[in-house]
């Protein structure tokens, strides 16, 4: 197989993994309201899920170095696959051992999602792809993964059951290990340094690199503040104004789609564009007009046509954002630290998912609702315009790539 069918049927494997992932969020949760009754109990095992997956991405990965990427890649899908089924077919077993085969489905998927992403650079590499352009296209194949993977979900319970919905997404975890390990290759990464290291050494050399270079860091900041906003919004925000400002919820479901189109159209642009455009000045403005505007447009606007298009340009923002972060972990991070570092800056840029969901709803009733929005406006916009403070080593200039002392 050519490295260019390689690379696309790996980025496939990670969209399949990911569509699972999304249908999990679904058929999960609806097992546990059928067989309990319980929604506190939904959001238990929802939030049983989640901190796993942030904590392996981080803390699993020089495991993943020790047995090799493409290994890791292939037992944690398939160990996820396993796991389901186990769900599935053991109902009777309670909701405790329910919960933590949850969290070890999770962790399974931090580590595999961390390592398929490590996977990426030496296959475009090998198949003459253009990392700018690889992360882009990604980046837009996720969002529609993301917006569809719910949808699909609540289709297959309707149409299947949730029993047999939850069979057919252990079975996109079994695809993924089976795409990876009978049609990719990816070149080797020496994710190994000579000396052997411990566990703790080896995780120390990712956090330390990181904490030296301060313009990747700055990006994360940025990334997490976004997320920070952007589930504050799905969560709190936008529902409160529509029920404030609309005579019904439909207008939810148009905001919500408003975003999604002007990111899906952004991703398509910067595809094309991206390798012309000036790497730093492009994440700052894509951050600045990703956030903070939506916000001010809630707070100060009563009509939905100025925040829905408002926040399709949101949405446009957005697109250039995660991307140019992929290329600079590529391009800056040296080889055998990847794994590990990338790990901790896929963990560092979602905590601002629930962080969001927690300040969102704390803003709203401790400040009242338009104080909340510009309040949180403000945070964001100080926080995404910290690449203006950091222009001596931006996005654009890579570091050179030299092993890194983890003593």
């Amino acid at each position: 197989m050519t490295p260019r069918r390689q690379l696309v049927v790996l980025v496939s494997a990670d969209l399949v993994s990911n569509l699972g992932t999304r249908i999990s969020v679904v058929t999960i949760p609806w097992l546990v309201l059928v067989t309990t009754g319980s929604p506190t109990k939904m959001g238990l095992v929802a939030f049983a899920e989640t901190l796993p997956y942030l904590l392996s991405s981080a803390l699993g990965t020089p495991w993943a170095d020790r047995i090799g990427l493409r290994r890791t890649s292939i037992l944690c899908d398939a160990g996820s696959a396993v796991v389901m089924v186990v769900v599935a077919l053991t109902p009777w077993l309670g909701f405790v051992p329910l919960v933590a085969l949850v969290a070890v489905a999770g962790a399974l998927r931090g580590i595999g999602d961390r390592v398929k992403h490590v996977m990426f650079r030496p296959a475009a590499e090998a198949a003459g792809v253009p990392l700018i352009r690889l992360t882009s296209a990604y980046d837009g194949l996720s969002r529609v993964v993301t917006l569809f993977g719910a949808a699909v979900g609540g289709l297959l319970i309707a149409v299947f059951g949730v029993t047999e919905a939850i069979l057919i997404d252990a079975a996109s975890f079994g695809v993924c290990a089976l795409l990876i390990g009978v049609l990719v290759r990816p070149p080797a990464v020496p994710t190994q340094p000579t000396q052997p290291e411990s566990y703790l050494r080896a995780l120390r050399g990712g956090f330390s690199y990181l904490g030296r270079d301060r313009p990747l860091l700055g990006m994360l900041a940025v990334i997490s503040a976004l997320n920070m906003v952007a589930n504050a919004s799905v969560a709190v925000y936008i529902p409160v104004w529509v029920a404030r400002e609309l005579p019904g919820p439909s207008g939810l479901g148009l905001v919500l789609a408003a975003f999604s189109a002007g990111a899906l159209l952004g991703n398509l642009v910067f595809t094309a564009l991206g390798p012309r455009l000036p790497r730093g000045l492009t994440f700052l403005v894509g951050a600045l007009v990703a956030g903070t505007p939506r916000l001010v447009a809630l707070a100060i606007s009563d009509e939905l046509p100025v925040v829905l298009v408002v926040t399709f340009l949101s949405g446009i923002g957005i697109a250039a954002v995660n991307p140019l972060l992929g290329v600079a972990l590529y391009e800056r991070v040296p080889p055998e630290l990847q794994t590990r570092v990338i790990g901790i800056a896929g963990s560092l840029a979602f905590v601002g998912l629930p962080v969001g969901a927690l300040l969102g709803g704390w803003s709203v009733d401790a400040l009242g609702f338009t104080p909340a929005l510009l309040t949180m406006a403000a945070a964001c916009l100080v926080i995404t315009a910290y690449p203006l403070l950091n222009r001596t080593s931006g996005p654009e200039t890579p570091v050179r790539s030299t092993p890194v002392a983890t003593r």
